[in-house]
């Protein structure tokens, strides 16, 4: 499934899942991050992820890990701006761990609503009822993302917070959500596709 849709400022985007021969795209995503983004993301001042972290993110199987991109369709070489994940705990398999990046020249426009929205839905088809969220203490943008879906935290471990996500519930938020006018298309083609 690839779902057509636009930011907050009207650059239209195309959200599809994660292929193995994304490693690349990804590659480049997060060399586009600023060092203060990568570490908000990875907890790591890395400058590039090794190559056994880019294989982890581009191994997706539909169910134990599952990924969109964002990509803007509309240049050329397709560049990837987004990308959201859910990894199936192996031993909670209700719940899944999510985070989403962005890259930073495409912040505050939308991008990591519209990534989260297909994820929600699609984990929720895969049977998925929680998310569980590993967070830095000043990362408030993410933070704000999540407590917008309905998280709440269920504690701090070595410096990070940790939230849980009720799926169904981030869902009916995203859905009432009036500000991101893209998240219409979203959920409008995804409920048009048969499960699959």
């Amino acid at each position: 499934m690839i779902i057509e849709t636009h930011l907050n400022d009207g650059t239209p985007v195309c959200i599809r899942r994660v292929q193995a021969e994304d490693e690349q795209r990804l590659r480049d995503g997060i060399a586009q991050l600023s060092p203060q983004s990568r570490y908000l993301r990875f907890f790591s001042g890395m400058r590039e992820a090794p190559p056994q972290v880019l294989r982890a993110l581009a191994s997706v199987d539909g169910h134990d890990h599952i990924a969109w991109g964002a990509l803007r369709s509309d240049l050329p070489g397709t560049p990837a701006l987004g990308v959201v994940h859910a990894f199936r705990e192996a031993d909670d398999p209700d719940t899944a761990e999510y985070s989403v990046a962005v890259v930073d020249a495409y912040h505050g426009r939308g991008l990591a609503r519209l990534l989260t929205a297909v994820l929600l839905l699609d984990c929720a088809r895969e049977g998925l009822v929680h998310f569980a969220v590993n967070i830095l203490p000043e990362n408030r943008p993410a933070l704000a993302l999540v407590r917008s879906l309905g998280a709440e935290g269920v504690g701090y471990e070595a410096g990070v917070s940790v939230l849980d996500i009720d799926i169904a519930a981030a869902l009916e938020a995203l859905r009432k959500e009036p500000d991101v006018p893209g998240l219409a298309a979203v959920f409008a083609q995804f409920d048009a596709s048969p499960a699959r």
